[in-house]
Formats: C-alpha cells, structure tokens, sequence
C-alpha cells in the first residue's frame, strides 16, 4: 500500500505499490474496488493547478485524512501537517515514518518548518526521493511552541532575508517549487507595505514564485492558535493588493473561507487558488465532495458515501498497526471518518457507536459494520451535490474598492553573486 524509498532511493521505483484488495461487508453493500492511479512525473506536472488546496493542520491532515480527501476529490492539492526539518535531520533512518505516502495522494506538498538553514537543506534533500509535487515553507504558524522558539513559523516574517535564504536553499537542494505559507503581519508589524517588502525580498532573493497568504495578522503576545484565527480581523484587501502589485507571482488565498461559494468567489475575483482550511475537515463531504465539479469544472465521480467508506475501509485495514507498538489504530484510523455525516440524519447516534465500538473492534471494517447500522440508507447511497449551495454574502464583492496604496519597493535587495 505504502510507496517507500530502499535505502539508496529510486524515484522511478518508488510507485510501484500493491493494488488494492476487493472486500465485501454486509453494511458496506456493491463492494468496489479502488482504482487510483499510481503514476508520477516529475519532469511535468500533470495535476490541474491549485485552484483548491487543503490547508496544512498538525495532527489532523496526517496521511489517514489525506487518503479519505483523496477518494472524495481528485483535484484539490493536499498538504502534510508541518514536519519540523531537525525532525528529518536526526531521524535518517526511520523517514518513511514522517515522509512515506501513498501516489493516489498527488498532487500533494510537504510542509517544512525551521529556520536553521543547513537543516532546511537537508530536510530538502532528504525529502526529494519521495517524489513531492512542490516543498512550502511555514511562515505562518502563530502557536507559542513555534513561532514563540528559534524565530520559527509566523516569527519568520519579521526576517525577510533569512526567508529568502532558506527559500534558495530548499530550492538548491530538490527539482520541485518551493512556496511560501504566511500572514499578512505580525503584531504591528501590520502595514501593507511591510508585507509587501517581506514578499518583495523573499522572491528576490529566492526562486519563490508562489506564495500562501492568510489574510489575517498573527499576534505573538501568547493567545492561542485557536485565537489567532479569530481576533485578528480578516483584511482581504491586502491578499488582491498583492495580486496587483506582483504580476508576475502567483497568491493562494487563504482565511475564513469555510464554503465553496467563498471558495469560487475569491476565483472569480482573481485569485490564483483558495486554500481550506477547518470546513475541509469539519465537512469533508460537502465541501471537498464539490471541488471537482464546482471549482474544477470536470465531471463527478458519483461516489456515495458507503463507496467513499469501502475504498477507505480498504486502506485502513491495510495499515493497521504497520508502525509498530499498535499504532496506526482503529481510532487513529477512523478519526478523519467522524465528521462524514455532518449535519445528517443519525450523524450523533453514529458518533455514539463508534466511540462504543473502539473497545471490541480490532478493525475499521468491522467497526463500520457495527456503528453504520444508525445512518440510514438514503444517507449512505446518495451522491453527493454537484453544485454548492447559494445565498452566501459575496465578501469579496467589494474588495477591490478598499485596496491600499500600490507597493513600492524602498529597499534594492543585493542578490549574491
């Protein structure tokens, strides 16, 4: 099931995977096999572009979620939760732990964090067997633990010339694009213009061509991430200022937006993509159920929720404990399925018989098999949705009204020889 590098890796050799395995449930009926394509190049990208990503979110978007979002859509780009680059570093010789997933999950982009340089190169480099399809670097993450110890995460925008650097050295060290993740500011360091320097020096310095932005400053004073999300207001106008003022990179707009009508929205009104965060969780179904459609305009697949939970049921039975010391397990496994029924008919008493079923069941399949029986069978066999749903406020209707003052770069950035 799982691509992973021998111990001199072969790029050309790490997709060759086992197919995966036909089953039959009496709760899961029409058993389906999954047919995932196990291709890979890298000389050229064959994904649609990020129109859609999932955005990065520790001890939540770990390969188990990422397999589920990649049944349900087949287009949204997927990130991995944050992996510190000294973890890479001082863990050689056990990498697939923190690296290894599986090719149905292209078009997929790993997350580094760090600020020591050499560290980020060599978490590049460590990484490039893998075959991720671009490295983004954390420059955005407000938690304490991070941003709070060795100017990491959100602390980094306050170092533009150290980003930049980092930035050529990921880049020196792999054949794919590397991206940048971050906020509009930090603190007070709030204003328009000091984003717009902390974007100018990063992508003079650096091949960085593409930048994530969450529309909201980051507050260091030791709120929580959860706060970080909430107090700072929401300043869209800085996102599409960029748009204008850096025609020649592209910006992922990132913040509140919870719907795919938001989500198309802030297309229409020119972003490059939209990254989603908590509703690609929270919601999986009616939100990432849509992308293909909605977002990307191909047709669906027409999965329903009971073929959505058989190809599931099939990964997860087949990692079951392969870590060791019984980790992955059931609950590990089942987690990114909790919210699957959100807002449906049995949703709660489902929840209910799963968390009773944790203590008997010693697999996923049969676990589905004991707590499916409280959805009913209009849920569990119903496509999902082609079109999102309407009446939404358009909050970028506006926006170009309230743009600030175009960006002028005050400082000639010496590139080195």
């Amino acid at each position: 099931m799982w691509c992973l590098p021998s111990v001199r890796p072969n790029v050309s050799e790490m997709f060759k995977c086992s197919s995966l395995r036909r089953f039959h449930s009496p709760v899961l009926k029409q058993p389906t096999s999954a047919t995932f394509s196990t291709t890979f190049s890298s000389e050229s990208s064959p994904y649609l572009p990020p129109l859609f990503s999932v955005a990065p979110m520790m001890e939540w978007t770990d390969n188990h979620y990422r397999t589920l979002a990649r049944i349900i859509t087949k287009h949204a780009w997927l990130y991995t939760e944050m992996i510190a680059a000294q973890t890479l570093v001082h863990q050689q010789t056990n990498l697939d732990r923190f690296l290894a997933f599986s090719p149905q999950q292209h078009p997929i982009v790993l997350q580094l964090g760090g600020s020591n340089v050499e560290s980020l190169a060599k978490a590049a480099k460590l990484s490039h067997p893998y075959g991720y399809d671009e490295i983004n670097l954390n420059c955005g993450c407000p938690s304490p633990k991070v941003a709070g110890h060795g100017c990491f995460g959100v602390s980094l925008m306050l170092n533009p010339k150290l980003v930049g650097e980092a930035m050529s050295a990921i880049a020196d060290n792999t054949n794919v694009p590397v991206t940048v993740k971050c906020r509009i500011g930090v603190d007070d360091h709030d204003s328009y213009d000091e984003l717009g320097d902390f974007v100018y020096k990063v992508s003079t310095l650096s091949p960085t061509r593409h930048f994530i932005v969450h529309s909201r400053k980051a507050l260091l004073g030791g709120i929580s991430p959860a706060d970080n999300r909430r107090i700072p207001p929401l300043k869209y106008e800085y996102y599409y200022a960029l748009v204008r003022d850096f025609p020649d990179l592209r910006f992922t707009i990132n913040g509140g937006i919870t719907s795919i009508s938001k989500v198309n929205a802030a297309l229409r009104e020119g972003a490059y993509g939209v990254m989603v965060g908590r509703a690609a969780y929270n919601n999986p179904w009616q939100t990432l159920g849509l992308v293909d459609t909605a977002v990307y305009g191909v047709p669906s697949s027409g999965l329903t929720r009971r073929q959505v939970l058989e190809q599931y049921q099939v990964y997860a039975d087949s990692v079951l404990g392969t870590q060791g010391n019984g980790r992955p397990n059931v609950r590990d496994l089942v987690k990114p399925l909790l919210n699957i029924f959100h807002s449906e008919n049995g949703n709660s008493l489902w929840k209910r018989k799963a968390d009773a079923a944790f203590k008997e069941c010693k697999t996923v399949g049969s676990l589905l098999e004991e707590s499916l029986k409280a959805i009913p069978d209009s849920v569990l066999d119903s496509p999902i949705s082609e079109s999102p749903e309407s009446g939404e406020d358009d909050v970028f209707a506006d926006v170009h009204n309230v743009l600030p003052p175009p960006y002028k770069a005050v400082e000639q950035v010496m590139l080195c020889a």
